[in-house]
């Protein structure tokens, strides 16, 4: 049976086995690249900005990465396995045509930080412009020009496809981890060691001070990676076996994330003993030094990382999800425009206005989102399904998948209900621990209330894990 026109494109189409290409070092110098990054440098100096001593920070860091570990290799197993895509996959949950709810509030996500790495790699375009050229300190709107310049930069990559995307990633991570590490080299000998820059004390008087700050910021750094969590089949579609990309992502994505994060907490800790303040923007601490030559060096490091990360992480999966609203009309690359047009109209500059609305507003806010879609697509996948799918099912009307119109309102309650419980502390003063545990309040709510209604369904009406596997 041909599949549904509506629900089919050569971009969502499963990759055959013998187009799986992606090994072990694929996956690691993926995960290497995405992690070495401004906004992850960002992450890590905000909570030393916070009174974190360092290591709290590189802790909370590398625990927070192990934690969502686990979910990013559940959600792997069925793009390895069937070659799908994320908005394909999440069709056995949701529906055929209720995927389309989950996969937009991914990609909106998305297009929030596809809008905040290009700020970022704007603004380290304009810094270098002013170094290289001081006049263009005065030249009226030129952080918009180089912010639109980098946005054009992205777009170009975009329009080459995937496999830009695989070449860059392969090339780029060994350079740019060498490059943060001749960084902190550089700052730490201006502090004078890393002895006075890592001996400065937590700023918390108290376990319970400490824990009011280190909750909703474990909670940010589960939810740094909370959107890939989601779509990561994008990548493990093209995975030779399920050993090299679950291997390459459990080697790749704490060690990566914690090595780099240490950079940006030394570095933001050498700027407390420089300039007696925590400066967690790298753009803004290099303006400070006044050796042009380490300056473009480093931010030429910083422009190449932001730009690998951000068509990595922040385009693939928005550019299916939108493709999969209209497979006939949208394509990967048209996808990719519209991320790009929406990344600009969210505003990123406002979202960067300081450590405090960067983590525990963004992250944590978008992390009570997609925690709850995880929640139903993991126990859909491993505790209904069993890890069993009937791919040609996903693309067709009338399936396996096909529920209520192709709606599946067990689904969209179980969602609903994950996100009220994630966000109901925002307006309820006496609840707020549940938005510091917002990824995770989310994620259990909607998986058990998932299971439960499911649960309730008759044979009849659930030929998704009967018989028909």
């Amino acid at each position: 049976m041909k599949p549904d026109p509506t629900l089919y494109n050569h971009d969502l189409a499963p990759i055959p086995k013998d187009r799986r290409g992606w090994g072990l070092y694929n996956y690691i110098s993926l995960w290497v690249a995405m992690s070495v990054c401004i906004p992850t440098y960002m992450l890590a100096s905000g909570l030393i900005a916070g009174g974190m001593s360092w290591r709290q920070a590189i802790a909370t860091i590398l625990l927070g990465n192990v934690i969502v570990l686990i979910p990013m290799l559940l959600n792997a197993h069925a793009g390895a396995k069937y070659g799908i895509p994320f908005p394909v996959f999440v069709r056995a949950s949701f529906g055929v045509r209720g995927a389309n709810l989950p996969a937009v509030l991914r990609a909106l996500v998305a297009c929030g930080w596809f809008g905040i790495q290009t700020w970022i790699g704007g603004q380290a375009i304009y810094s270098m412009l002013k170094i290289a050229w001081p006049g263009a300190a005065g030249m009226p709107g030129g952080v918009w020009v180089c912010f639109f310049a980098f946005w054009l930069l992205n777009i170009a990559v975009i329009w080459r496809g995937i496999e830009t995307i695989k070449f860059l990633e392969g090339i780029g991570a060994p350079f740019l981890l060498a490059l943060g590490l001749l960084l902190l080299w550089w700052i730490a000998r201006k502090a004078g060691g890393l002895g006075p820059v890592l001996s400065a004390p937590s700023k918390f008087r108290s376990p319970a001070e400490f824990m009011r700050f280190f909750i909703p910021s474990l909670t940010g750094m589960v939810g740094f990676w909370a959107t890939v969590a989601l779509n990561i089949p994008d990548f493990t579609r093209y995975a030779k076996s399920q050993r090299a990309q679950a291997l390459g992502q459990a080697i790749g994505l704490p060690a990566a994330m914690t090595i780099y994060s240490f950079i940006g907490v030394a570095v933001t800790s050498a700027s407390v003993v420089l300039f007696g303040q925590a400066v967690w923007d790298p753009v803004a601490l290099l303006g400070k030094f006044h050796e042009p030559a380490v300056a473009l060096i480093a931010l030429v490091a910083l422009l190449v990382a932001t730009l690998n990360t951000n068509v990595a992480a922040n385009v693939v999966s928005p550019s299916n999800d939108f493709s999969n609203l209209n497979p006939r009309l949208i394509s990967f690359r048209t996808g990719g425009l519209i991320t790009g047009a929406v990344g600009v109209l969210m505003m990123p500059w406002k979202l960067l206005t300081d450590f405090s609305s960067y983590i525990f507003g963004w992250l944590v806010g978008y992390s009570g989102l997609l925690g709850p879609i995880a929640g139903v697509m993991i126990a859909d996948y491993f505790v209904v399904r069993r890890s069993q799918l009937l791919v040609e099912d996903l693309y067709r009307r009338g399936g396996a998948y096909e529920y209520s119109s192709g709606v599946n309102p067990r689904a969209v309650a179980a969602l609903a209900c994950g996100i009220a419980a994630a966000l109901l502390g925002l307006g309820i003063r006496p609840l707020r621990w549940l938005y510091d545990y917002a990824w995770f309040a989310g994620f259990g709510v909607s998986a058990v209330v998932y299971i439960t209604l499911m649960q309730r369904v008759s044979g009849a009406e659930s030929p998704a894990w009967e018989g028909r596997q």
